[in-house]
């Protein structure tokens, strides 16, 4: 009836009121209340629910336009909160169905497609948290003003709906990883949503270049790189048990390498699906001209195939050009490869001369990972667990290459670390007897003192620094293991 509709409307404004932890007039909720309390008070005065929900429509609008005057920051800029602003449009569909009431129309419209027009009405004030995250916890033993404490300790914009079973929260923090990690003593985490707001506004309103650069996770560069050069990172996906995270997003490497040791589950990684692709090329289709990817090897993830089928069905849909490149590398060396490649965006270069040029600079990428212990390859399935056994009693700790298809081969081996990484730059010091190296990077597992030591082998071998140090990416180290190092270069 129109009166119990009304009742279970009031009743639900308490419920979103405290899914917030800091609730503020002038937004969405305020929105939301006042509708309630007009159908609360004015439904007897109604036939049917048709003209009760009409009569609705300039409540919902003046309460819209009174959110100006509620927000010093809306009053400021001449704009309406933009989160009541998607409530009045969400009910105005309600409205037009009601309005037309022609049910097998409806039913047509769910196959066609609509696009929606770019917005430039948008405010922005000073950012202080970068990353706009989302999660769920299943059987959380904190209840629910723990939870917020907790939450509130990394950022702000909380909210949190469910119920102890199952709790699903939101969160602005620049800590995201921290923030994940802490949570994983309230319960299992069995889904995590990670945007950079910073990364889409600089998308919108401060882009540099007019080509758009993404890569996944495994490309292992310093962050400084990846903000200087705008590019876009995919996370993939890693898996302890049922406890799910983003790569060096949610789960950064220092966190990765401790769970490493302590978790009696080996970590499993997922490639990056093709709709999440789908997403970021759409939005990137929207401001720039054209779109390069770059990825890690074809052999290893079927995160380049997610790519490049998205890139395929985005530049039909908008018209322009997005190339997806296969790094055959992975890592520090695939690192190379995506500088190189945001340098020559910087420095004015084509699409097309670009992606031709790429193709010549994976083939002059290498990367050299000094393995530890096999224990984490044996562990993952990459290595028999009889190999695992001889290579133990023999104490031999393997060189890990990719050949020029970007399949993983066991390139030397050793009886011991210190021998190894000694190999390794024999063979660098051989290679650049006739080639000339243009930049390097150190990487390391969980192992500066190993990073150190190639670092100084490596400058007096070249005569210049680093392009950075820096731990290896938590997918590539869950199989390489804590312990290990490596040295990734690209040729001139």
């Amino acid at each position: 009836t129109l009166r119990q509709f009304s009742e279970i409307l009031q009743r639900s404004v308490h419920y979103v009121y405290e899914a917030v932890a800091k609730p503020v007039e002038g937004t969405m909720l305020t929105v939301i209340r006042e509708l309630a309390e007009y159908l609360s008070q004015s439904w007897h005065k109604f036939p049917d629910f048709n003209k009760l929900l009409l009569s609705s429509y300039a409540i919902l609008k003046k309460s819209l336009a009174e959110t100006r005057s509620k927000l010093p920051v809306l009053e400021k800029n001449k704009v309406v909160d933009a989160g009541a602003k998607g409530f009045v449009l969400f009910f105005e569909g309600i409205m037009h169905v009601i309005r037309t009431a022609n049910i097998k129309e409806l039913i047509k419209s769910r196959s066609v497609v609509s696009e929606i027009p770019a917005m430039s009405e948008a405010v922005h004030e000073k950012m202080e948290f970068r990353y706009c995250t989302e999660g769920i916890i299943k059987d959380c033993v904190l209840g629910r003003e723990l939870l917020v404490n907790s939450l509130e300790r990394f950022g702000d914009s909380v909210v949190i709906a469910g119920s102890d079973k199952i709790r699903r929260f939101h969160v602005h923090t620049n800590n995201p990883s921290g923030m994940f990690s802490e949570l994983r003593k309230s319960g299992t985490l069995t889904f995590q949503k990670a945007d950079d707001m910073i990364r889409h506004y600089q998308t919108v309103h401060d882009r540099k270049w007019d080509i758009a650069l993404v890569t996944d996770s495994a490309c292992d560069l310093s962050p400084e790189i990846f903000d200087r050069y705008q590019i876009n990172m995919a996370p993939l996906h890693i898996n302890f048990g049922d406890n799910q995270y983003l790569d060096k997003v949610t789960i950064q490497p220092e966190e990765f390498y401790s769970l490493l040791r302590e978790s009696k589950v080996y970590p499993k990684s997922a490639q990056v699906n093709e709709n999440t692709f789908i997403n970021m090329f759409s939005h990137l289709a929207t401001y720039y001209n054209s779109v390069i990817a770059v990825h890690l090897s074809d052999k290893l993830s079927g995160t380049f195939n997610s790519s490049r089928k998205a890139a395929e069905r985005i530049s039909k849909e908008f018209g322009k050009p997005i190339s997806v490149i296969n790094s055959r590398n992975l890592s520090g060396a695939m690192g190379l490869i995506v500088l190189r490649i945001a340098q020559a965006i910087e420095a004015g270069m084509s699409h097309e001369n670009i992606v031709s040029m790429a193709e010549e600079w994976t083939g002059k990428a290498r990367i050299f990972v000094s393995v530890r212990t096999l224990k984490y390859m044996v562990r993952g399935g990459r290595v028999s667990h009889v190999k695992g056994l001889i290579a133990k009693i023999l104490n031999i700790n393997p060189i890990v290459s990719l050949d020029e298809t970007g399949k993983a081969i066991v390139f030397d081996k050793a009886f011991n670390h210190l021998d190894n990484m000694k190999k390794v730059m024999q063979h660098i010091g051989n290679l650049c007897k006739d080639k000339k190296i243009w930049n390097y990077t150190v990487l390391h597992a969980g192992n500066p003192e190993a990073a150190r030591w190639y670092g100084l082998q490596m400058k007096t071998l070249t005569n210049k620094e680093p392009v950075a140090v820096v731990n290896i990416s938590p997918v590539i180290g869950a199989n390489a293991g804590t312990g290990a190092a490596s040295v990734a270069l690209l040729f001139e």
